[in-house]
């Protein structure tokens, strides 16, 4: 079964420096964006060198137990209850992260409503870890130049700490004298605004993350912007632990002078009082 840890050694021992042009050259993208989800694809099946679109479907049908689509989280999810993957690109290597309609996720839930019933029901299961794929491309040279993995309960506090704020909101509008409410995914509906009845008005959240080069920068992670390709990682030390051994040390094995793997201290999302050990892993070439 694969996890995070492989695909980052099938990253580390593929090398690949241009995505785009790497799948460009086999004329399976058009836009960057099409190239960075199928490098995650790719790297998480380790199928970056299978050139079979058929045989590799069979690979992926193996690994994955769902594709997403743009609208609602997640884009990839691991078979047998592995983890979930959300993919996002911008523009800029420290800008804010858009989440749109769907608050930042320390889990992944079965019951969230922001999730298909086609992803709810892939498969039996709860909840799931989820990781943050984070792709910055260059607007002048269309390449990745940097890439982040951050797992949730890294990055996110807990799902009450958002859905608080989303029940105040709601429970705000309702207070106005007037209004007809209804709850909807979002934020909520406001019903027949205009005399007639026919106009309708929809209250969207569009949620936000800063950037985790800028959420770690106390870590002092050192970017070397001289390298084609910098790419980060970080994950709790309970979840490192949690892989098998074999594939640990198969990823510590390849520690050099571009890639390395440190132990870190990070603030606890829910209580930033309090700190949790993490693993580091920084690739850069």
């Amino acid at each position: 079964m694969t996890n995070f840890l492989k695909a980052i050694s099938t990253i580390i021992n593929t090398q690949i420096v241009d995505v785009a042009s790497f799948y460009k050259s086999k004329n399976r993208i058009n836009a960057v964006g099409d190239a960075l989800e199928l490098f995650v694809k790719d790297i998480f099946a380790n199928t970056l060198k299978e050139t079979d679109e058929a045989k590799k479907s069979i690979v992926y049908e193996q690994v994955f137990s769902y594709f997403g689509n743009a609208n609602n989280p997640p884009d990839l999810m691991l078979i047998n209850g592995g983890d979930a993957i959300e993919v996002k690109k911008i523009g800029s290597e420290n800008g804010q992260i858009a989440l749109n309609s769907s608050y930042p996720a320390a889990k992944l839930f079965a019951d969230s409503p922001m999730i298909t019933s086609t992803c709810r029901k892939c498969e039996e299961w709860k909840e799931r870890d989820i990781i943050y794929t984070i792709a910055s491309i260059n607007s002048t040279s269309n390449k990745l130049t940097l890439l982040w993995f951050v797992y949730g309960d890294c990055y996110a506090a807990s799902r009450e700490v958002y859905q608080r704020v989303k029940t105040k909101i709601a429970d705000g509008v309702i207070s106005i004298s007037g209004v007809e409410f209804s709850l909807t995914k979002e934020l909520g509906r406001v019903n027949k605004v205009d005399p007639l009845g026919i106009t309708n008005l929809r209250i969207r959240g569009m949620w936000q993350i800063e950037h985790p080069s800028k959420v770690y920068s106390c870590l002092n992670i050192k970017p070397q912007p001289n390298k084609t390709l910098r790419l980060f990682a970080l994950v709790r030390e309970t979840k490192y632990q949690s892989f098998p051994i074999k594939d640990r040390e198969k990823l510590e094995a390849l520690v050099n002078s571009n890639f390395r793997i440190e132990d870190v201290q990070i603030k606890l999302p829910d209580n930033p009082v309090k700190q949790v050990p993490a693993k580091l892993i920084s690739y850069q070439i």
